[in-house]
């Protein structure tokens, strides 16, 4: 069956430039600050790979039969579970990363030397680097911790709240005031989410519009197209198309 030069193009690209190439998005807000929320809307539809230790915390917690609230007498078999969790999430990026697969990160921002470690990790893989930092007041943030299903003990949602709001600043020194969005998400009333969401998603589709910026990530690009041009050329030989 012979293809059209167009069709040979969209072979030759397909997956090199997808829109989400040599981008990583990490987010950023302690429990109760609407953060999943905001993944979940402002990201949609942009084929972007979440990895996040969370999902697989709360289902490895469920099938030992421990509670979601975090209960202190649970403490030792719980911190268990969540090293089993980070670990999966840090393999699951590893594998992302062979591919130079977009990603989006997702954590409370309270550990600023593992992020900063992970962002210089992947500048040096070509990686253009963002940060969506959800934001609320610590008593909105521990209201919505009591209405929440899974909620958790107060003291850890202060500890949180603190241990992210004290990085704030850092994190805009790593990402630069051009590539972090901090997104005021104190409000609830419907037409403030609206406005919110907006602007979050505008601020992700726009950077994944843009080509990456760093030389390795297009010297990487070109050496895809190259070697899929190359096996494209081998299959029109053997087919004699």
């Amino acid at each position: 069956m012979k293809k059209t030069l167009q069709e040979v193009r969209e072979y030759i690209n397909e997956g090199v430039y997808d829109p989400g190439i040599f981008k990583a998005f990490f987010l950023a807000g302690g429990p109760g600050s609407g953060k999943t929320f905001v993944t979940q809307s402002a990201f949609a539809g942009t084929g972007l790979k979440l990895v996040n230790s969370d999902n697989k915390f709360e289902r490895d917690l469920k099938k030992a039969n421990l509670s979601l609230k975090m209960p202190d007498a649970e403490a030792y078999f719980r911190d268990r579970i969540r090293k089993g969790a980070k670990e999966f999430a840090g393999k699951q990026l590893d594998t992302y990363l062979k591919g130079r697969l977009g990603v989006i990160i997702d954590a409370t921002g309270r550990d600023y030397g593992l992020i900063q470690r992970q962002v210089s990790l992947l500048k040096l893989l070509g990686y253009d680097c963002y940060m969506v930092f959800v934001n609320t007041s610590l008593e909105v943030a521990l209201e919505r911790n009591r209405t929440r299903s899974r909620s958790i003990p107060e003291y850890i949602v202060q500890k949180s709240w603190k241990g992210v709001q004290a990085n704030m600043g850092a994190f805009q020194k790593v990402f630069g005031h051009t590539k972090m969005l901090i997104v005021d998400n104190n409000r609830d009333e419907k037409e403030l989410v609206t406005a919110t969401l907006s602007t979050a998603s505008k601020f992700i589709r726009s950077r994944l519009r843009t080509k990456p910026e760093s030389y390795i990530a297009m010297s990487w690009i070109k050496k895809e197209l190259e070697a899929k041009k190359r096996i494209w050329d081998l299959k029109i030989t053997y087919l004699n198309i």
